[in-house]
């Protein structure tokens, strides 16, 4: 069964213990309770990592104006920018900053690799799905159950399950190595020298 909003804040009530929601506009506290937090603990969740499924590439042109000073160009920011991971080719990055909702570059055009709001859960990792449901249920509990105990139990299986989550999607990258460096080859090419 695909993911959606609903059934995760269904999930995450359901862990503490009380009845699930069919629609987040229902008449009742926990369908409230879950509108409410939904959003903030989701953007939060999607811009602490760079999540594979969330992430989009697009090439920005500049605003007619330009920046007043320090900087050649302004770009627009997506409407569903969450945060920057490079601007420019992999091995040719460039400068940039962001500045409310504008990106500040001296290249143009903008090439930008960013985390998007994603919002569709149906198109989210797994894991992904699995740790917004946790938070929620972490954020929930003690508007629920008045446990403060059982909120800090929550937040604490909520990182467990993030930290297994972020590196299962890492494992969807290349390997990082060390590279060709100099450094490197000269400090092997030295302890091959001692042994002989």
């Amino acid at each position: 069964m695909a993911a959606t909003d609903v059934a995760i804040c269904s999930n995450a009530l359901l862990m503490l213990g009380a009845q699930p929601i069919n629609d987040l506009t229902e008449n009742n506290d926990r369908a409230r309770l879950a509108s409410n937090l939904y959003p903030a603990v989701r953007d939060a969740l999607l811009r602490s990592f760079p999540w594979n499924c969330c992430i989009q590439r697009v090439v920005l042109a500049p605003d007619a104006t330009a920046p007043a000073f320090d900087w050649t160009y302004q770009f627009q920011l997506p409407g569903d920018f969450v945060k920057a991971l490079a601007v420019g080719e992999l091995g040719a990055e460039h400068e940039f900053r962001i500045e409310g909702r504008k990106l500040l570059s001296n290249d143009n055009p903008c090439l930008l690799r960013y985390v998007f709001r994603n919002t569709n859960p149906a198109t989210w990792d797994d894991g992904l799905v699995n740790v917004l449901t946790l938070q929620m249920a972490a954020a929930m509990a003690y508007g629920i159950t008045q446990s403060a105990a059982l909120q800090d139990a929550l937040q604490k299986t909520a990182m467990n399950a993030m930290r297994a989550a972020k590196a299962v999607d890492g494992q969807d990258d290349t390997p990082e190595t060390f590279g060709d460096l100099r450094l490197l080859r000269s400090r092997f090419a030295r302890s091959d020298i001692l042994s002989q």
